[in-house]
């Protein structure tokens, strides 16, 4: 399950790159036709101007969900390891000896 967990931030993480990257070309597209005129084209520009901010306002709500996700998943690491200190022992020791022995194959 924690494995489902880390790939879903990863994949959010990434939409969430993914997304600075497309609002960052459209606020570039709306500076490079500033100067084109038509009522046609300035109402486009309007309507691209609105959509990025709420688009930011959800990126913004987005990242600070995150982080509240991660500090949470941070906090009840820590409570399980002062609780359960060899077991986490033993599962740290386990992750490296499969590490070791994937780097030993190469």
């Amino acid at each position: 399950m924690r494995s489902n967990l880390s790939t879903t931030e990863v994949t959010k993480q990434q939409l969430i790159s993914d997304f600075k990257v497309v609002i960052a070309d459209a606020e570039a597209l709306l500076r490079a036709t500033a100067n084109q005129g038509g009522e046609v084209v300035a109402n486009l520009r309007a309507k691209t101007e609105e959509s990025l901010t709420v688009a930011k306002e959800k990126l913004s709500e987005a990242q600070e969900v995150i982080a509240a996700k991660t500090k949470e998943a941070a906090i009840a690491t820590d409570d399980y390891v002062h609780e359960n200190p060899w077991q986490a022992v033993g599962v740290a020791a386990g992750v490296g000896l499969v590490i070791g022995l994937l780097i030993g194959r190469r």
